[in-house]
């Protein structure tokens, strides 16, 4: 299908009121589940997650960023608010430079051999506050940043595309050495300058030096 067929005026949707009639009123289980504090049950999900993928918005665009570390690292402060300190990284800070400017962020938390997920959107800003900043520390190192979020909506969404996906089925999980690896997608994008094969070989002992 060409560019101008899938940019013909017929086919796309331009107003809320075509989306309603397309896919008519949602259930109240869909609508019922959403809040603007952290229950019981919402909490129980939170602190048993690993990951989280954080969305935020700045002047550039839309930008979202993978968040790990041990389940119950999203730290609830209160039915409220949820803190989540900034480990190490690549230093791109996109997501804390949208922050920045933008407070609206949204979290959505993963569980590995489970189908619920649970959706967060809110405001968020950066502490630097050096208690809390300590608080957080493992091995005695203190992330540089504590994002504080303040809960608008939070639901869990059902588990379709996790059902879909098969995503935890160990017998579906692809091969690693079938991807490119980080090595070869640098040496390739920066003409052999950086990356390669030392990169990946020497990726997995630093990674363990700098996890936090």
């Amino acid at each position: 299908m060409s560019e101008a067929e899938l940019t013909a005026g017929s086919s796309i949707i331009t107003t809320v009121e075509e989306l309603e009639r397309l896919y008519g009123v949602p259930h109240e289980n869909s609508t019922v589940k959403e809040v603007d504090h952290i229950t019981a049950e919402y909490r129980r999900i939170i602190e048993a997650s690993p990951f989280a993928a954080l969305a935020t918005a700045g002047p550039e665009g839309l930008d979202c960023s993978p968040r790990g570390d041990k389940p119950g690292f999203v730290r609830i402060h209160d039915d409220r608010t949820l803190m989540l300190p900034d480990r190490r990284g690549n230093n791109r800070i996109d997501s804390l430079r949208n922050v920045v400017r933008d407070p609206r962020v949204a979290l959505l938390f993963l569980i590995p051999g489970a189908g619920t997920t649970l959706r967060v959107n809110g405001r968020a800003h950066l502490s630097v506050d050096a208690e809390l900043l300590a608080s957080f520390s493992v091995d005695g190192k203190a992330p540089r940043s504590v994002l504080v979020m303040t809960v608008e909506a939070i639901y869990f969404q059902c588990a379709r595309a996790i059902v879909r996906s098969d995503i935890w089925n160990a017998a579906t999980h692809v091969d690693p050495k079938s991807l490119p690896t980080a090595g070869e997608i640098l040496a390739a994008l920066s003409k052999e300058r950086i990356g390669g094969k030392a990169y990946d070989d020497a990726w997995e002992a630093r990674a363990q030096k700098t996890l936090w």
